[in-house]
């Protein structure tokens, strides 16, 4: 197993350090530049073929007569050459062999060349019988020359590709020293990509399998040398400084723990892509990519169907609120592939709505995408906007997201949060839209917060306002954890703080999240606006366990390639206003039930009755208009009775909650929500 360089080496180091990169410099313009053999690659080939054929047919002749040949037997030779000449040139030709590119011969081409072989020599045999000359010819001279053929032409195929891989192997001699963890398919063609392309950086050194009979077995020269338990030992032994997971059966789970010890070595290390990337054109196989946070999530993503989506979306006039934001940009990107007639993307920030819009238009060129400025609290202009296009389905993600900012600007949470979905709701009835889809929040249940306080106000507006339309449209509210990768979310802010060179702050070591991706979110979102028993209901996903925010800050800082605490500092600022150690799914006045899709479930609750959020969005529209926000808070606490500490503070006292709680019909309202 080769090391690294001891003292005594280190002048001539940098010698064949050049004397590398020069071979690796000249194997690269051969890829590159024009090769004047390469242009006349089919008529080098024939030409050797025809080499070759009367060489292998020779010495077929002569081991038959141990090099001693009479001349009745040369004379047929000559005679008979012409013959297999041709019917072993029509073989190679039936076989596709002159199409070859030798450079990546495999055992699909040696099968290939079998298989041309045997059919030239069955022609040759039919012409031998029909030209009178098969009963003059001995048989061993038919199969010594069929061998011959075969040991001729494939050796000859794969020395070319021995010479080209032996020629990038010592050009790629000086990379990063590799472990490769996976001794499979995948690892396998990993490495003959690494040996292939001397640019690639790669030294592998060993692989790592968990499976023991693999275990001193070698791959194209790479010997498997433990299992992952051994890498600590294998990565101080072999002065690893790069790692790379090359299992595609890998669970989540498994992916979690790999990664997981491979950040603990304080090493660099990479993934192999995944083969989605790979058919989408993105990356090729030994383009080794960084390991997402995602993966670590200790569960296998989240994969539904959207079937009835694409029938539910195919055709509608589909407007999405909040479009420029994390979750309103994706809603677009996915609503897209399902052919809206035309899609509506409203947004207050003109920037990131300008940016989405020429996305989706560059993704999307058949498609109408409209991009449209508005705020949603704005009546009048949102009325506009409903009259002008007529949407028929309404995706509402525009909302104040952030719990800490909405403390300190509780009115701009009520406007926006509250009122903002009243107006987009309402305008939606009005204009007889045919489903409106609230994205909700898991800070909704029992909320701690204005921003938790606000979304579940703007639930009960929701769901109330099937009954006050005449049920003309179908309301729905989707709930879910936080979202991993949004700009609202922790991995910005940890990303941030690790590039800047920290220190990396989280509120407190006990703090746990639930968390989705992006796509799941989404996806949960459109399935939940197809699903029919979630007409009028809060839909949530079964999102796991919950994560540990200080174990997602650490794996983190390791992605980076730094070492928590040592190389990167962690500081724990406090629990910041309105924020719950612990993120919650239900309250005490909710339960679910299952779906027909496995990963959804429907929260049923009694919501109260209309009458009651009727006078509580009175009561808050008139502290807006009136400026008394340092009331405001208590007005919120008041439309939601399981609010707990601190937002319970500013509140009303907690109503008392029956043993068990009724989940009755929500109540028809005898007025309009105004």
């Amino acid at each position: 197993m080769p090391m690294n360089p001891t003292p005594s080496s280190s002048v001539s180091a940098p010698r064949s350090r050049e004397d590398a990169a020069v071979r690796a410099s000249s194997l690269a313009s051969l890829e590159r530049l024009p090769d004047p053999l390469l242009n006349h690659r089919r008529a080098i080939v024939l030409a050797l073929h025809l080499v070759l054929i009367p060489l292998a047919y020779a010495i077929a002749f002569a081991l038959r007569f141990d090099l001693h040949v009479p001349p009745a037997y040369r004379e047929l030779f000559w005679i008979t050459l012409p013959f297999l000449l041709c019917m072993r040139l029509m073989g190679f030709a039936v076989f596709r062999l002159y199409s070859g590119w030798w450079r990546h011969v495999g055992l699909y081409d040696l099968v290939a060349l079998i298989k041309a072989v045997t059919f030239g020599s069955a022609l040759f045999v039919s012409a031998l019988f029909l030209a009178g000359y098969l009963g003059k010819f001995p048989r061993s001279i038919l199969a010594l020359d069929w061998m011959l053929a075969v040991l001729f032409f494939g050796g000859i195929r794969f020395g070319v590709r021995w010479i080209r891989e032996r020629g990038t192997m010592q050009a790629g001699q000086t990379g990063k020293r590799t472990l490769i963890i996976g001794a499979g398919n995948v690892g396998a063609q990993l490495l003959r990509q690494i040996r292939m392309d001397p640019r690639s950086g790669i030294r592998p050194v060993g692989l790592v399998d968990d499976n023991p009979l693999k275990v001193g077995m070698e791959i194209h020269g790479v010997r498997v040398l433990g299992g992952t338990r051994d890498l600590p030992a294998l990565t101080r032994e072999h002065h690893i400084e790069l790692l790379v997971v090359a299992i595609a059966s890998a669970t989540r789970e498994e992916m979690r723990r790999i990664t997981e010890n491979c950040a603990n070595l304080g090493v660099e290390f990479k993934i192999v892509p995944t083969l989605r990337e790979m058919l989408d054109g993105r990356v090729r196989l030994h383009e080794l990519r960084s390991v997402r946070l995602e993966e670590l999530l200790g569960r296998e993503p989240v994969r539904l169907h959207l079937d009835q989506v694409s029938v539910d979306l195919r055709g509608q006039v589909a407007l999405i609120t909040g479009a420029g934001g994390s979750i309103g940009s994706e809603l677009a990107r996915q609503v897209a592939l399902h052919h809206p007639a035309r899609l509506l993307l409203l947004e207050q920030a003109e920037s990131p709505l300008y940016y989405v819009h020429l996305e989706l238009r560059r993704a999307h060129p058949d498609l109408e995408v409209v991009p449209v400025i508005a705020d949603v609290a704005d009546g009048q202009r949102v009325r506009q906007i409903f009259q002008q296009y007529r949407p028929t389905y309404v995706f509402h993600a525009a909302a104040y997201k952030h719990v800490p900012m909405m403390e300190a600007n509780i009115s701009e949470a009520v406007r926006n949060n509250v009122f903002g979905t009243l107006t987009v709701v309402r305008s939606a009835a009005d204009f007889e839209a045919r489903k409106f889809v609230l994205i909700s929040t898991d800070k909704a249940v029992n909320p701690s917060s204005v921003m938790g306080a606000t979304k579940r106000i703007a639930e009960r507006i929701v769901l109330a306002s099937r009954a006050t339309d005449g049920g003309r449209t179908d309301c729905r509210a989707v709930r879910f954890g936080n979202v991993l990768g949004s700009e609202g979310s922790v991995v910005p802010v940890f990303q941030r703080q690790i590039a800047a060179g920290g220190p990396v702050t989280v509120t407190h070591p006990e703090m746990t999240r639930y968390f989705m991706t992006i796509p799941e979110a989404v996806q949960l979102v459109l399935q939940a606006a197809a699903l029919p028993e979630a007409a009028n209901r809060i839909s949530m996903l079964d999102m796991g366990p919950p994560i540990r925010i200080l174990d997602l800050a650490e794996n983190l800082i390791r992605l980076s390639g730094l070492e928590p605490y040592t190389e990167m500092p962690i500081v724990f600022t406090g629990i910041r206003p309105g924020e719950k150690l612990h993120e919650e799914l239900m309250s005490e006045f909710e339960r679910t039930i299952p779906t027909t899709i496995d990963k959804i479930r429907i929260v049923e609750r009694s919501e109260g009755g209309a009458d009651e959020l009727q006078q509580g969005l009175e009561r808050l529209l008139r502290l807006l208009v009136d400026g008394r926000v340092d009331e405001l808070a208590g007005a919120v606490c008041a439309m939601v009775p399981e609010c707990i500490e601190p937002l319970r503070a500013h509140g009303q006292p907690r109503a008392p909650v029956p043993e068990h709680a009724p989940l009755a019909a929500t109540p028809r309202p005898t007025a309009e929500i105004a």
